[in-house]
Parts: structure tokens; sequence; C-alpha cells
């Protein structure tokens, strides 16, 4: 286990210099992030899968999922210490081995904890669509472009909605910004993966799923960028 730790920076002309499978422009800034408070560096399986959930509440999907999947390691991130709580309770009781509930930003966390390439897939279920503050929304970020240096090729990230301007505004960003190909899907109306799916879809609203692929070859700026 390692302690707090200081990023290798790359410098701007490393940087500029990659030719990018993506069209955003401004760039995140890892190196302004400091970890987590009393961050560790984890121990991930080498033989599982690893996937990670930003967001998740409670743990519904999280415990759901890990049970499913034993071949895979879920890390699952909740910010908001009451979700944490609740969350960490049933998990401790679940003698689920693969699932790693974190209580941390999800931003700095990733950054600190995660090598380029390491992971297989990302959930982001039902996230605050910020109506008033796009800049907010994941896909917007300059940070998104770091998620995406995290995934393996081939790898998805899974994001799911009740606010169908959100997904429309989401799929245009993936597809013109970020170049990725994308698969929508209406959520089918017996799913039950969040607290917030079942309450949506017990009121009569249709859920939306938005599934991006990463293409096999896909240049970030920050593939070689590893905090040390």
């Amino acid at each position: 286990m390692s302690s707090l730790s200081q990023p290798v920076i790359k410098p701007i002309s490393d940087l500029t210099s990659i030719p990018l499978s993506h069209h955003h422009v401004r760039a995140f800034k890892p190196e302004q992030l400091s970890p987590p408070r009393d961050f560790t560096q984890p121990d991930f399986a080498h033989d599982k899968r690893l996937i990670v959930e930003i967001g998740a509440g409670k743990g519904k999907h999280a415990l759901q999922y890990a049970a499913a999947n034993p071949n895979d390691q879920l890390i699952a991130i909740e910010r908001t210490k009451a979700k944490f709580d609740a969350f960490a309770k049933q998990a401790s009781s679940s003698n689920l081995h693969n699932l790693l509930p974190i209580h941390a930003d999800a931003i700095p966390w990733i950054i600190h904890a995660l090598a380029p390439a390491s992971i297989d897939g990302v959930y982001l279920l039902y996230p605050n669509p910020e109506p008033h503050n796009p800049n907010q929304q994941w896909l917007n970020m300059p940070f998104f472009e770091f998620l995406l240096s995290r995934l393996k090729g081939g790898s998805e990230i899974i994001l799911a909605s009740n606010v169908e301007p959100y997904i429309d505004q989401a799929q245009h960003r993936a597809l013109a910004t970020w170049c990725l190909p994308t698969v929508r899907e209406q959520v089918p109306n017996d799913s039950a993966r969040t607290h917030f799916e079942i309450k949506y879809l017990a009121r009569g609203e249709r859920c939306w799923q938005l599934t991006m692929t990463k293409p096999e070859v896909y240049h970030t700026r920050f593939d070689s960028w590893l905090a040390v």
C-alpha cells in the first residue's frame, strides 16, 4: 500500500504532439488535483476484469453486479457520506470479496488510483443531469478524456438516465466530440439496478441507457500519464 504521492507531470510539448482520437480542445490538468484524504493505493486482483462504478449511491447495483459477476472486481465510488455509510454496511455483511466500496470524490481518486488502460468498464447510472450547469455533465468535462485514458481499448462506458434530453446531448457529444461508437436503448420496465431506476420506472417514466465503446486504437493526452 502506498500513501500520498506526487504525479509525473508531462511537458506540454509531449501532450500536444500526440495525434488525438477525439475533438475535445481543453486539456484536463490532473497534476493540479491532490489525492483524496487518507488515500491509499488499492490492491487490484490481476486475474479479474476491473470495473468502476461512479456514483454508487447506497450500492444496490454494485452489490447485485458483484454477486452476479464473480470474475470481475468492482470498484464502487460514492462521495456522499450518508449514502456511502449505508452502502458500506451492506457490503461488509455481503462477503463479496470482489467488491471494493470507496468513499471519495471519484475524479481525484481515479487520477491517483488507476493506471492507463487498466479498467474494463465504467458505470454511470443516473448521475445528476446538471440542467443548470451543463459544464458539469460527464461528457462535457475535460476529465472525460482522462477517464477514457484509463479504459482498455474495446471497453464500455454505460450511462443511464430518465432525462431524455440529457441522453440526447450525451450521445451527440460521444459521437461528435469524443468519436465513440454508441448504442442507445430503452431500459426494460422490469429493470431494478438502482433505487432511482426502480422509482422512475414505477412512475411510468422511460429510462434510457447509452453504451459508449472506446475503439481498440484510441489516443488521448494521458495515455502515459501516471501518478506515482
